[in-house]
């Protein structure tokens, strides 16, 4: 890997590090190029290799499927696994699954990275509120640009000096590595997805009976061999049918025969009062 290559890796990084503002904040950053899926694309393009790039990527995005960040804490710095993960699979010539390998120790190493610098961090809000008080605007904006400038150097020289130092030594294991730890490696990293799928359909489903809409997808594709997009149509018109007949029950006005008597009570009030009305007219 080049050594300019390395940098355009950890700049994104950075870019898609949790907390950093620049690119919308977190929506763009952390949501959007942070993501594995979108950062194995992004690797691709630099390695010149798009489609190793976002087949590693999609791998690794199916580990961290379900994972959400509730209050700014960090279950596992997707970030990190991505861009240090994705680049040291494709340069190594490994599969996807060598990249989810790399990906879950790297995870659980970026949380701790991620609380070491939240830590340093928490300094400089201090003294940027001392500024405030003193009405010093460009102060508070030092103390701005220094709290990010700790996340700047923890991704992007880590990302960095990872990828191009650790291609070569990445290659090398991969190369010494016997058979059956390989064959273990891309076992762990197929059953690694289907656990992140298994999280996110804990999330989303409210229903046991849910479960089946799953199995019949499942089972629908694979015997018909079709692709995600027509699974994707389809299921947009099942859930669309199911919404509209829910909608249609819940919405549905039952009349009993309390209600006409009421209503012709009703009806039999407000005649008698037109009637009074006109009576008193003349």
């Amino acid at each position: 890997m080049a050594i300019w290559q390395a940098v355009l890796i950890g700049l994104f990084a950075y870019l898609g590090r949790n907390q950093v503002p620049w690119l919308f904040g977190t929506t763009g950053g952390w949501y959007g190029i942070g993501r594995p899926l979108v950062a194995g694309l992004i690797v691709g393009i630099i390695l010149g290799d798009i489609k190793a790039g976002v087949l590693c990527g999609v791998a690794v995005q199916a580990i961290f499927l379900g994972q959400i960040t509730p209050g700014g804490a960090v279950p596992s710095d997707l970030n990190l696994a991505a861009y240090i993960g994705i680049p040291l699979a494709v340069v190594s010539g490994g599969s996807p699954a060598t990249a989810v390998a790399f990906a879950v120790p790297l995870g659980a190493l970026g949380v701790g990275l991620h609380n070491f610098t939240m830590t340093i961090q928490a300094a400089f809000p201090h003294r940027a509120d001392r500024y405030a008080e003193k009405g010093d605007a460009r102060g508070v904006r030092r103390m701005n640009i220094a709290a990010t400038s700790v996340s700047f150097l923890e991704r992007f020289l880590i990302v960095s000096l990872t990828c191009y130092i650790g291609a070569p030594f990445a290659q090398s294991l991969l190369k010494a590595l016997p058979q059956f730890v390989l064959s273990f490696l891309q076992v762990g990293g197929q059953l690694l997805p289907a656990l992140g799928f298994a999280i996110l359909l804990k999330q989303i489903i409210n229903e046991k009976w849910m479960v089946f809409l799953f199995i019949f997808g499942w089972v629908f594709t694979a015997s018909f061999g079709l692709t995600t997009t027509s699974l994707l149509f389809i299921a947009i018109a099942i859930a669309l049918i199911y919404v509209m007949a829910a909608y249609r029950k819940s919405g549905q006005l039952t009349v009993t025969p309390t209600d006409v008597e009421s209503a012709a009570s009703v009806r039999n009030t407000i005649e008698s009062e037109n009637t009074e009305d006109d009576d008193y007219e003349e």
